[in-house]
């Protein structure tokens, strides 16, 4: 049976919103944004393990955090990097058990669905690298010369690209490992697996998975949960 880890990455501080708080711990209807997120996973029987990636002066704050929550789940808490490739790298290397699938999500996407995350597992499982992400709906343009664009894009084919991200966890150990030797940061895990030549599989996500990074996102984190 496989196991699947998961890589939750809290990061640094982020942006505030104006306050001191970082967005992580940040509430939503009287919980933490870590703790939605955090409690997601942790619900899954398909998940097995979680590591949470926190900027090093929030660590106190983050057990206190997963004490209150009382999983089951074998949870390590690990210091986060100075970039995000460099925080997920730990993350990867906080696992007890070393799994056979991990996942890797952003901490500020609490509204991804349990059917959103099984789908994932399952297309990593199948195809050893798999994102979820939403189809685009803008025309999107290609800039050239300052102020003007190059060309329009086929928005049939452009996809916004969410968390989580699941891979097999040799082949994700791999991808990172070659893009240290090539002091390569790229934008997500997918790049990093892409400069191997391997394709990545996208799985059809929800728009509901926001990343909350400003406070309209907030409020929208709050009417959406509201409801569930």
């Amino acid at each position: 049976m496989r196991r699947v880890g998961v890589v939750i990455a809290a990061g640094g501080a982020g942006k505030r919103f104006g306050s001191r708080t970082p967005k992580q711990f940040l509430n939503v209807n009287g919980l933490p944004i870590l703790e939605y997120t955090v409690s997601l996973f942790a619900s899954l029987r398909s998940v097995d393990e979680i590591v949470v990636v926190s900027a090093r002066n929030h660590i106190p704050r983050v057990e206190r955090l997963i004490r209150r929550m009382g999983s089951r789940k074998i949870i390590s808490i690990v210091s986060g990097g100075t970039e995000r490739q460099d925080s997920v790298w730990n993350g990867l290397q906080g696992f007890i058990s070393r799994p056979d699938i991990v996942l890797v999500h952003d901490a500020a996407r609490p509204l991804v669905s349990r059917k959103v995350v099984n789908a994932v597992i399952a297309a990593a499982a199948r195809n050893h690298a798999a994102v979820v992400g939403v189809r685009v709906k803008d025309t999107i343009k290609l800039e050239g010369k300052k102020g003007f664009y190059e060309q329009t894009l086929d928005r049939n084919r452009l996809w916004a690209v969410q968390t989580p991200q699941g891979f097999t966890f040799d082949l994700l150990m791999k991808a990172h490992n070659t893009a240290r030797r090539a002091k390569y940061l790229g934008t997500d895990e997918s790049s990093l697996v892409e400069r191997l030549g391997i394709p990545v599989r996208i799985v059809e996500g929800d728009a509901s998975n926001i990343k909350i990074t400003t406070r309209q996102d907030l409020r929208l984190a709050e009417m959406w949960l509201a409801k569930h």
